[in-house]
């Protein structure tokens, strides 16, 4: 980050966008992340400070030294941590704002779920591909894990493993994408998000007919955000009412997915067949509070798509 990335248009306009100057300052003193000037003259001067530091990919000595070259503030490496620890709070506040006004969760216990494996120790289980698989939750802002479960092998990853709570929001990997499982968590009146694949479920649109995910991103191509029902299919219990959610990948983070989906150089060359399809957009996917023909839909899941090699990033 240079001097100029923090005076141009770029930086007025976001002051502009979390309501000028004065109110920047007013919720700095609020929250006890500015009480009075020294060092560091203004509220919007500390901000800059907090941007330089996290954005701009310099330590704390370089960020106070860069603060001294441009005449923004003049304090040392140790005073500008002080000023950091200050500001959680703060910023807290100026992100909710930016989100509408208050916290994307509104005080529900947002609850990271996941797993991890350990090897057996013995030859021939790690011959066997025996493993340890440890079931968690990590539960915010709480800051800690809540749940714990250890199972062998057997044992995969299931989103209604973890006891939850009304309001709940639970947030898992695609490897928790299982329909049945998921309509278990939302009866209990808790939300999800969820990553999946394009092909990880059987999609339908409101008439229950088979919901072409790929042309619907493909379609929306010049959209910045792509919002609509969606429905998954399930063997033994109506389908499962959804909202497909999708956010436009970044070019240079396309870039990079297109090149990680691009197969790996064969000796003898292959054609392609004409028909084959590429891997859709990513996109992430959330339950309606709408009715429809196939029934009343849960309160509310998230679900996110993997990287692909279009434009389309997943964003809960």
């Amino acid at each position: 980050m240079t001097p100029e990335t923090l005076l141009n248009e770029l930086w007025l306009g976001a002051l502009t966008r979390l309501g000028g100057s004065a109110a920047i300052e007013a919720c700095a003193r609020q929250t006890g992340a500015f009480l009075r000037p020294r060092a560091v003259k203004t509220a919007c001067d500390l901000l800059r400070l907090v941007l330089a530091y996290c954005l701009g990919g310099m330590g704390l000595r370089s960020t106070s030294a860069w603060a001294a070259s441009v005449q923004l503030a003049d304090l040392s490496n140790v005073a500008l941590l002080k000023r950091l620890r200050n500001c959680e709070a703060w910023l807290e506040h100026l992100v909710g704002q930016l989100l509408g006004g208050e916290l994307a969760a509104h005080g529900r216990r947002i609850r990271l779920v996941d797993g991890a494996t350990v090897a057996k120790a013995c030859r021939t289980a790690r011959q066997n591909n025996g493993l340890w698989r440890i079931h968690c939750a990590f539960d915010l802002p709480a800051e800690r894990f809540s749940f714990f479960a250890l199972t062998d092998e057997k044992g995969g990853e299931q989103l209604d493993r973890v006891p939850v709570a009304e309001g709940d929001i639970l947030i898992a990997d695609r490897g928790f994408m299982h329909p049945d499982r998921l309509a278990r968590v939302c009866e209990q009146g808790a939300d999800i998000v969820v990553r999946a694949g394009w092909k990880g479920a059987r999609w339908l649109d409101a008439k229950g007919k088979p919901f072409d995910l790929l042309a619907t991103l493909t379609a929306a191509e010049n959209a910045a955000v792509l919002d609509c029902p969606i429905w998954i299919g399930r063997k033994k219990a109506p389908p499962l009412a959804l909202r497909l959610v999708a956010f436009r990948k970044p070019a240079a983070a396309a870039e990079i997915s297109r090149a990680k989906a691009q197969p790996a150089p064969r000796k003898e060359k292959a054609t392609p067949s004409s028909t084959a399809r590429s891997p859709p957009p990513n996109g992430s996917f959330s339950l309606p509070r709408s009715k429809s023909r196939l029934g009343p839909a849960p309160r509310s899941a998230i679900f996110t798509a993997p990287a692909g090699v279009s434009r389309w990033p997943l964003n809960a």
